[in-house]
Parts: structure tokens; sequence; C-alpha cells
């Protein structure tokens, strides 16, 4: 199964034009109080599966991590729960290095 994507260039045009989304953060709490995409929201990648139910089915969900590895599990569960969602590639990382340097790197 193909998981989509989008860059980070992508996504700073959806947040830019204002189109309906969610941005979606599967990291740990510890990893979110050091440094997060103004506007994202938390919900740890362990955790996704019980609170599913906290996503809006009417717009595209934006699933990042680290660097795309637990954010691509994500996608991948929302996807077969019916969701539109697509992992940021290279995660918060690459958001820091190419859209926003104010967002600290670890």
């Amino acid at each position: 199964m193909s998981i989509p994507t989008v860059t980070v260039e992508d996504l700073k045009a959806l947040r830019d034009e204002r189109k309906p989304h969610l941005l979606l953060d599967v990291r740990q709490p510890d990893e979110y109080e050091t440094c997060r995409i103004e506007g994202s929201v938390l919900i740890p990648l362990a955790e996704l599966p019980n609170r599913v139910a906290e996503l809006p089915k009417d717009k595209t969900i934006v699933v990042h991590c680290h660097h795309g590895g637990r954010s691509a599990r994500a996608v991948g569960f929302l996807n077969q729960q019916g969701f539109q969602a697509a992992n940021l590639e290279g995660g918060i990382d690459a958001w820091s290095e190419r859209i926003d340097p104010a967002v600290d790197r670890y």
C-alpha cells in the first residue's frame, strides 16, 4: 500500500492559502515540548487508535513526526479508517531546515 505524502513546501502553501486541514503531530509529549509546528495537534502514535474519534473526516490530515517513520504508520492506519491523510516528508526536521528555522532541531 502506498502512503500519500506532502512536502514541507506543500504544507506551507496549504497553510498560507488557509485551506482547511489538520496538522497532526504523532511524536511523544517531550518531543512536542522541545519544538512544534504552530497549530499542530498532538496525539502520540501509540494513543492514536483510542483517540481517532477526535479527528475530523471532512478535512485533509497532514501527519508529522520527527523524520517521517511514525507518521507514515499513522497515515496508513488513518486511511484504513476512512480519513484523508498524508505523511509530511522529512517531518518536523525538514520543516525546520527548509521552512522555519525558528523551530528547534533535535
